[in-house]
């Protein structure tokens, strides 16, 4: 895979693997039919009932890191997640804001030398529908803006599985926050 394409790719899918004992995902570029998995970029795994949330994206291998998320405090209600490279450079945090949440879940996403992104649900009744009933997974989609101008698209599609199809409206913002972001929703959205 060939870095470079990624950092400049717009469209994502994004996966989810049935286990048992941790969350896996698939990131790939979006094929040429504009909805089936391209090339992959990335293995997610993230251990279930962990002390401190920590989800590691590496090479499809599943040997090399490339980057991560980890939340700075024990406590999952309101916490703010790190987002670093695999040598622990800073790329960026993101946070539910729980207030703002009460109607439709609601993210703040930020990255160094840019303007804070918040995400919110695109829908209020699917948003209200998905507190009253757990048995169908219904469709969630988030729009991350700034200002009102679209910055990060993440849409749930129809599948068996968790899927998702991530779209980044703008060139400045950095691929591997966008991922972690995309697959915080689906690993982080009930809590």
């Amino acid at each position: 895979m060939d870095y470079a394409t990624v950092a400049q790719a717009e469209r994502f899918l994004i996966a989810q693997r049935f286990t048992a004992m941790v969350n896996r995902y698939d990131v790939s570029l979006v094929g040429p039919d504009g909805r089936s998995p391209g090339e992959p970029v990335c293995f997610v795994e993230q251990k279930r009932m962990a002390f401190k949330e920590q989800v590691d994206f590496r090479l499809p291998d599943g040997r090399t890191s490339l980057f991560g998320f980890k939340a700075r405090s024990v406590l999952d209600l309101g916490a703010t997640y790190d987002v670093t490279a695999a040598d622990g450079t800073a790329i960026g945090t993101f946070k539910k804001e729980g207030m703002k949440s009460l109607l439709r879940s609601t993210w703040r996403m930020s990255q160094p030398g840019q303007p804070d992104v918040t995400g919110q649900e695109r829908s209020v009744p699917i948003a209200l529908l998905r507190r009253l009933q757990d048995l169908i997974p219904l469709p969630f989609h988030f729009d991350f803006t700034v200002d009102g101008r679209p910055i990060l698209s993440v849409e749930r599609q129809r599948s068996l599985r968790d899927r998702y199809l991530l779209t980044i409206h703008v060139p400045g913002l950095d691929r591997r926050l966008a991922i972690a972001m995309g697959v915080a929703l689906d690993a982080l959205q009930q809590r």
